[in-house]
């Protein structure tokens, strides 16, 4: 026989509501059904609440002293952190541009006052069902990023890799001026860009040198592999370009595509000079770990040479010495 069934979690509801009528009624119609409901009266003690425990759901109302709902919405639809948590503003305003301003910010539905109790149920319900989809889809991409770990787990010599090449492609894209967006992609390329090498077999993935013709076929499918892994989450689909083209040179003489130049994606490039630079400062069964000085000898003579695009060598090598010197 098997087990007890785990008990689903309720979710955890925020309420923001200055009025502490209002506040009361919706929290005692939402406990009614059993979801776990916080109530906090003004915006700082909403942003002290979600930093403590991040809610699945948040109620906002409009007009509230300090900052207001407006306010709010938006800098928590800004945050990578809270972006996706599903916020309903609650509102006695009816004026088609406060709701207008209230899109705009974010929101993801609108309460008007008076409440009622089945049009709060509703739409609570709906956006709830809807958070719980946007849950299993990070379930899913934690499950990647930790067989990503596992293909760097089979080879002692590349521990953790994946950590610091992400930390290196982020802080470079953070230099470069690119959207949060696009650092979260490349977070995710530090953990995926490899994904493939789970099907190449340990013989030809831990020879690491002198790999015969035939052996170097099957290594050089890895970044369409990744990218076939990969491709069903469409959460992902600003990383498969950076787990398809990682291998690609400046001079087109990379895999699997033979792009060149600017053709080679921007995220892909980034995280291309980040993956150089952690292999050289590695050591490796065929190579001692080169120190910093002369992998950044080695980086820009190889960039010279076609392989990597000059400039973003230039601002990581920049960025690391800024960093060392700090």
């Amino acid at each position: 026989m098997g087990g007890p069934v785990p008990q689903k979690r309720m979710p955890r509801i925020l309420v923001v509501d200055d009025n502490e009528e209002n506040a009361a009624l919706m929290s005692q119609l939402l406990q009614a059904r059993g979801y776990h409901v916080r109530v906090v009266h003004h915006a700082p003690d909403a942003e002290r609440e979600i930093a403590t425990n991040l809610p699945d759901l948040i109620l906002l109302d409009v007009i509230m002293p300090g900052k207001n709902g407006y306010e709010l919405c938006r800098e928590l639809k800004a945050d990578p952190k809270t972006r996706l948590i599903p916020l309903v503003m609650i509102t006695g305003l009816t004026d088609r541009e406060d709701k207008i301003r209230g899109i705009q910010a974010g929101a993801d539905d609108f309460l008007n006052k008076p409440i009622f109790p089945e049009e709060l149920f509703a739409r609570v319900g709906s956006l709830l069902k809807l958070k719980e989809f946007t849950d299993e889809l990070e379930s899913a991409e934690d499950v990647l990023c930790t067989l990503g770990l596992s293909v760097e787990a089979r080879d002692p010599y590349t521990e953790g890799h994946c950590e610091r090449l992400a930390r290196y492609a982020t802080e470079l894209g953070r230099q470069l001026g690119l959207d949060e967006d696009s650092l979260v992609a490349l977070r995710r390329g530090g953990f995926l860009h490899d994904l493939g090498k789970i099907t190449v077999p340990d013989e030809i993935l831990k020879k690491g040198a002198n790999l015969t013709p035939r052996e170097w076929e099957i290594m050089k499918q890895h970044p369409i592999t990744g990218e076939m892994i990969c491709r069903p989450l469409k959460s992902l689909r600003q990383v498969l370009p950076i787990i398809r083209n990682h291998h690609e040179h400046w001079n087109g003489t990379g895999y699997p595509d033979g792009l060149r130049g600017e053709q080679i994606p921007l995220l892909a490039r980034v995280l291309q000079v980040a993956d150089v630079y952690d292999a050289l400062i590695t050591e490796r069964p065929y190579k001692p770990a080169l120190a910093h000085d002369d992998a950044a000898g080695t980086m820009r003579h190889e960039a010279d040479l076609g392989l990597w695009d000059p400039n973003l060598v230039k601002e990581f090598l920049a960025m690391r010495r800024r960093e060392q010197a700090a």
